[in-house]
């Protein structure tokens, strides 16, 4: 089975990210196929041939199958004379003319998803600050590819039971974690750098609050708004919510009075049931 395209996007931006924030002159990477255990290269950034193009790594073979097999960073300084590693895949790696090489694990829920590779065409030690650049690069990946299993699971879990449409066939525990679900979810949002997979996990939220509820308008909230009430009607003091979402108290209470003035509520209970009403929140 083919990689997620928006997965495979994931990579090749990240890739880039990592070249701008070294200057490692090549970068490439790649996920671990469907059914298999072995990372495909598909990426490729600032290389001149088209060696390491679909090569497949096996877990253990080479230096990104060691990374891969100890889900764990590994470099070399000269990769053609590390003692370290196996050497499968030194041809491939020869013909592009890489020296000093480091891969980096993409690893969600402790699974081992793909590969991050920065290299030199120079036999010179990567110091410290390409590393973390290197590992915060699959960092970014790793969320990326995190927050969009969450998606998929929650759009699974928002379905309404077969056979069934209105509110009261969900069983109410099923629903109360999908409500928990959607806050924890809103608080992710404002920490997603990616502007597509932001828009994405927006379009999940929306789907969720839509999901059994009725279909009503009108009201128009502000993101921060609604990222405030999906804390408070999970229970979030203010100053919780300002912690989840990464702002101070008096922030939350400003978006909280100001949701409360749209939907016309009183307190703050009035305005969750308002918003579930209005379509906002599960």
């Amino acid at each position: 089975m083919a990689a997620d395209a928006a997965d495979v996007v994931e990579i090749r931006s990240a890739l880039g990210r990592l070249r701008r924030a070294t200057g490692l002159p090549v970068a490439f990477g790649g996920l671990v196929e469907s059914g298999r255990r072995q990372v495909r290269i598909s990426e490729l950034s600032g290389t001149a041939t088209a060696a390491l193009s679909s090569l497949a790594v096996a877990p253990g073979s080479g230096l990104g199958g060691k990374a891969v097999a100890l889900a764990r960073p590994c470099a070399v300084t000269d990769y053609s004379a590390a003692r370290h590693i196996s050497h499968e895949y030194d041809v491939p790696v020869a013909a592009e003319g890489l020296r000093s090489v480091v891969a980096v694990p993409v690893v969600v829920r402790r699974r081992v998803r793909g590969v991050l590779y920065g290299a030199l065409r120079a036999p010179r030690p990567l110091g410290d600050r390409t590393l973390s650049a290197a590992v915060e690069a699959a960092r970014d990946v790793e969320q990326a590819l995190l927050l969009r299993e969450e998606a998929r699971e929650l759009v699974a879990a928002a379905r309404p039971v077969p056979g069934t449409a209105a509110r009261g066939a969900w069983e109410q525990g099923a629903w109360e974690q999908v409500r928990e679900a959607h806050a924890a979810l809103r608080a992710l949002l404002p920490r997603v750098a990616d502007a597509s997979l932001r828009a994405e996990l927006l379009g999940v939220c929306g789907m969720l609050a839509a999901g059994p509820g009725p279909a009503a308008g009108g009201v128009r909230l502000a993101p921060r708004e609604v990222d405030v009430l999906a804390c408070v009607a999970a229970g979030a003091t203010n100053a919780v919510a300002a912690e989840r979402l990464g702002v101070r108290a008096e922030t939350v209470k400003a978006y909280l009075r100001s949701a409360m003035r749209k939907l016309g509520a009183r307190t703050r209970g009035e305005a969750v049931v308002a918003a579930r009403r209005a379509g906002w929140l599960p």
